[in-house]
């Protein structure tokens, strides 16, 4: 199954909260998700069934949502998580929030991690002075990330829509555009609300 398309408000009716995947617009007025917090569908308001299954695996969808990543590139990041050391969900987590995409919206070059990804598939942001346009590229400790001259605009009106945002400790400012990774992110560095414990118990059963 290959990333989620539909629309981005109705995956925040789904998942019964906010996801944030529309950036400045999640904020508004214009949220949908404000005007119905009901599913979406002929019977969105009809109370719906629950199960353990079935909250682990919206658990897993909502992250799947939040990151933008698909099902099969969902379930690799997992399978390479349980094999390393320290807690699975934790290590989970540190590979979804190092994705270049992902970087790019936290230091704040883009209202979302949707416009984070666009940015890198267009060869707007350099890591180490290169470009790169791989949104999934991990990044690593004392890597420079750059938002190139001609998109620089872009990156500046993000930072503007949102002066109060701020970076997480594993990251840093250097320019205008322009930040490094300074560690890897620990859990109590990411800024999310998922529980990570039931993506691993959905995957464990």
């Amino acid at each position: 199954m290959g990333r989620h398309t539909a629309a981005a408000c109705k995956l925040c009716r789904r998942e019964g909260e906010k996801l944030f995947l529309k950036g400045e617009r999640c904020f508004s007025d214009k949220c949908a998700f404000s005007r119905r917090s009901y599913a979406p569908g002929h019977h969105g308001k009809v109370p719906v069934r629950t199960s353990e299954y079935l909250i682990r695996l919206r658990e897993k969808q909502k992250a799947r949502r939040i990151y933008g990543i698909g099902e099969r590139q969902f379930a690799k990041y997992f399978e390479i998580a349980s094999q390393k050391k320290g807690a699975t969900g934790n290590k989970l987590l540190e590979f979804l929030e190092r994705r270049l995409d992902n970087v790019v919206y936290r230091l704040g070059f883009a209202t979302s991690r949707q416009a984070g990804r666009q940015l890198v598939r267009h060869g707007n942001v350099l890591i180490n002075g290169h470009k790169l346009n791989v949104p999934s590229y991990e990044v690593r400790v004392n890597d420079e990330v750059q938002v190139v001259t001609k998109a620089a605009h872009l990156a500046k009106s993000a930072l503007e829509k949102f002066p109060d945002r701020v970076t997480p400790a594993w990251l840093a400012l250097t320019g205008e555009v322009a930040g490094k990774i300074v560690a890897i992110p620990k859990r109590e560095d990411i800024d999310t609300s998922l529980e990570e414990s039931l993506i691993v118990e959905y995957y464990s059963r």
